[in-house]
């Protein structure tokens, strides 16, 4: 009888606690049913993170509580520095609005680069689709085909804002290792970059996913309308082993102390957060169908037929990894690496 006792209250005491976490569960999904999930994206139609954007769209409704709809929007403008700030200064904060950010745009801050309106630590962080390895590429009518020819001549590259990675990452390799790239900044997204090259109105782009250039543009490799000249990121993409790693340049401690600083963006890969204060069942509703969002068969199949690379960080990685940017980087090395830029 004391052990039917003892038993009935275990059970009694487990339905307690199992109460208030299924209760919360059932409010994120009353909550969430019916409704737009809208996911703002910082670029263009066409680019990258226009491409991973609406493929997540397409499939992470699935995993949320509620299944709400989620509807892409495009908000372009200064290298998604306009929607970072929009997000962190003026969307709801209910869990009804996120977006994808470019990769460079949260360490701004750190390195006191004007029209930052954000605290990049205090964001709700959902998580990254991919660790990305960008490329620096000439166009095949440039003559440049190496590093040592970026610092003979001068070589126009095209960049979509000032704080989009086309835009910073050149200006950083001019600075740390003498190269001389001249850049044409305020396109409205990556794929108006890539436009202006096959134009002829710029030579190259520095600071170029190369996912996205093995789903939106594998004609260019076959053919080699463009010379890929470095890798950029702090380790070398498995696709790319006979092309040098931008850190195979540094020639000085201090050099690869500001390039760690500009390229541990690649980490975030492919970023997508909610404005800070998101309460806190909610994020964690986000964060999780966002996580069984990439590892679900539907979409890792749709990814692979838009030629999308999936190697994701979950929510916590993501938030973990600014904060150790933010938390490691000496005001020295920052201001240094801020100098480079305009």
């Amino acid at each position: 009888m004391a052990f039917s006792m003892t038993r009935g209250l275990l059970l009694a005491a487990c339905l307690a606690i199992a109460a208030p976490a299924a209760g919360r569960a059932d409010d994120v999904a009353d909550f969430y049913r019916g409704k737009n999930l809208e996911l703002f994206i910082g670029y263009s139609v066409g680019g990258g993170y226009d491409i991973y954007a609406r493929v997540l769209a397409r499939h992470m409704s699935r995993h949320m509580p509620g299944n709400p709809t989620i509807v892409p929007r495009n908000m372009e403008g200064a290298g998604s520095v306009r929607l970072t700030n929009w997000l962190y200064t003026a969307a709801a904060r209910d869990g009804l609005v996120f977006g994808t950010i470019s990769r460079g745009v949260p360490f701004d801050p750190i390195m006191g680069r004007p029209g930052s309106q954000f605290e990049a630590t205090k964001f709700s962080w959902i998580g990254s689709a991919n660790d990305e390895v960008s490329i620096c590429v000439t166009w095949h009518t440039s003559g440049v085909t190496d590093m040592e020819g970026l610092r003979r001549q001068e070589v126009v590259v095209g960049a979509a804002g000032a704080g989009s990675d086309d835009d910073q990452f050149p200006r950083v390799l001019n600075g740390v290792l003498g190269t001389k790239m001249r850049v044409i900044s305020g396109y409205p997204g990556g794929n108006d970059v890539v436009l202006a090259m096959e134009r002829g109105e710029v030579n190259g782009r520095c600071g170029w996913s190369w996912t996205s250039v093995k789903s939106a543009y594998p004609q260019w490799i076959r053919d080699k309308k463009i010379n890929i000249v470095s890798q950029l990121g702090l380790s070398k993409h498995p696709d790319l082993k006979d092309y040098p790693s931008i850190m195979d340049f540094a020639k000085t401690d201090e050099d690869r102390q500001i390039l760690r600083l500009i390229f541990a963006r690649q980490g975030l890969g492919r970023p997508f957060v909610a404005p800070p204060g998101v309460p806190a069942e909610r994020l964690a509703a986000l964060r999780r169908a966002f996580s069984a969002t990439m590892s679900d068969p539907l979409f890792l199949a749709d990814a692979e037929k838009s030629k999308l690379e999936i190697n994701p960080l979950d929510g916590q990685q993501v938030e973990a990894l600014v904060k150790q940017v933010y938390a490691e980087t000496s005001p020295e090395t920052a201001k240094k690496a801020a100098a480079m830029l305009p």
